[in-house]
């Protein structure tokens, strides 16, 4: 078995960081060995885990072979520096698949049932949500429509199932209409049947803007949108009209336009150029499901990278490598 070294750069002083250091290192074969810290004095490392390396950082180490992106996506820089290094396998996370997911299901369930509004009147002691008609619409038996059924769109597709929901799965490519799953240039056609539209696709040339005001209008009055992937696949402006005037039942939105550049900025970034903030009929998580420092979804990102290190020490396929020219 081939010896593998890893290097993750990271902040030292980040003691909470050390505690997960120690249990990834557990996690891993005897064959693999794992620093991390700031670039080594003599770098050697086969392995690097980090989201935005340099050419400095890529360079300064003969062996590597292999990036580790620690979370999911892949950032446009990253995307393009990679390409000037052929010989380094870039490989990302999908270990918040399952928190995403449930995310996703979460803002659907809380949209299609008005949870937040009514919640906000009962802390009043207001029970007119229980006795006169309130805002509601059943799922049960309705079209949700996946665009993206990677990990996340499969995880969440037989929960809506088993509300006897159809589910129509739109991905890149390979078609398999006998199990409705289709491309994504059939989008247009598939529009019209979609009760729920969940999102779940990242942020490429490709998608960015998929999502705007003609295909938002192809969806049935009263439709609902979830998007779990990135921000930007829907245009914001055309998102927030569709949701004013109506045409939309609602939407349960994850992810974002604009975000905190740092710690300063944390509590007064609008997350939109628009004032969603103003709409009863949309539910706003800040982003939230990877949930970053949460003891059971950090274990989840130690293990995947384990997962990762141990299969490139056992000579096995390296999960989930990235393919650039695609952006995911």
């Amino acid at each position: 078995m081939p010896q593998i070294k890893a290097h993750w750069l990271r902040d030292p002083m980040d003691t909470g960081f050390e505690r997960l250091i120690t249990y990834l290192q557990s996690r891993v074969d005897d064959a693999v060995t794992i620093t991390y810290g700031d670039m080594p004095q003599d770098a050697s490392y086969h392995v690097l885990i980090n989201g935005r390396p340099t050419p400095e950082q890529l360079e300064a180490s003969p062996n590597l072979r292999m990036l580790i992106i620690p979370f999911a996506g892949l950032p446009a820089p990253t995307r393009e520096l990679m390409q000037d290094y052929p010989q380094i396998s870039v490989h990302n996370l999908h270990h918040n698949t399952p928190p995403t997911a449930e995310m996703g299901l979460a803002l659907l369930f809380a949209t299609a049932s008005s949870i937040v509004p009514s919640d906000r009147e009962f802390r009043k002691h207001d029970w007119v949500a229980r006795n006169e008609p309130y805002p509601l619409t059943l799922l049960y038996r309705k079209t949700a429509l996946i665009l993206g059924y990677g990990s996340i769109g499969r995880y969440m597709a037989p929960v809506l199932r088993g509300m006897e929901m159809r589910v129509i799965g739109v991905r890149r490519r390979e078609a398999d209409p006998t199990h409705d799953i289709y491309t994504i240039d059939q989008l247009p056609d598939l529009l019209p049947l979609a009760d729920v539209l969940m999102v779940a696709l990242p942020a490429t040339p490709e998608t960015i803007g998929l999502i705007g005001e003609t295909e938002l209008a192809l969806l049935p009055a009263g439709a609902i949108v979830v998007n779990v992937g990135r921000g930007p696949v829907i245009d914001q402006y055309a998102l927030y009209n569709a949701l004013k005037s109506g045409h939309l039942y609602g939407a349960g939105i994850e992810v974002w336009y604009n975000y905190p550049q740092d710690e300063a900025s944390q509590s007064n970034t609008p997350p939109a150029d628009v004032p969603f903030h103003e709409l009863d009929n949309i539910v706003m998580s800040p982003h939230r499901a990877g949930a970053a420092g949460n003891p059971e979804i950090e274990r989840m990102r130690m293990d995947a990278i384990a997962d990762y290190l141990n299969a490139a020490a056992r000579g096995e396929p390296v999960p989930h490598q990235v393919d650039l020219k695609a952006g995911y």
